[in-house]
């Protein structure tokens, strides 16, 4: 049975940063052509896809809004995967969720949700002084 469970958010200050987990289980990180995709959504808004890595080179996409901030990337020994957030602003505040695709595909299409067969169930980051 797969399972993400993500971890380390929190209340933090603008211009730091959180680091983010999204821990496996039901399947290996290092099997090829599946992906894992990190989402955020904030009230009233719809859910935003924010960065995403393949299994199967560890290519990377992410959305404008955080390029150059975020850091997606994978330990397969843990069987997790991270995203490391840096010069955190206001506007990123949100619910952040994990997601795994179990079926072969890529590119800039892997942002959005629609593309995901799993979910974990989200970790609240709120950026504010």
């Amino acid at each position: 049975q797969v399972q993400l469970v993500e971890s380390g958010g929190g209340l933090v200050q603008p211009g730091g940063s959180l680091r983010l987990s999204c821990a496996v289980s039901g399947f290996k990180l290092d099997l090829p052509y599946y992906a894992i995709g990190w989402f955020r959504q904030a009230p009233g808004k719809e859910r935003e896809g924010v960065s995403c890595i393949s299994m199967s080179d560890s290519s990377t996409y992410h959305a404008d809004s955080v390029k150059g901030r975020f850091t997606i990337s994978r330990d397969n020994a843990k069987n997790t995967v991270y995203l490391q957030m840096n010069s955190l602003k206001p506007e990123d505040t949100a619910v952040y969720y994990c997601a795994a695709r179990l079926r072969a595909a890529w590119g800039p299409l892997m942002l959005h949700h629609n593309q995901y067969d799993y979910w974990g169930q989200g970790t609240q980051v709120t950026v504010s002084s």
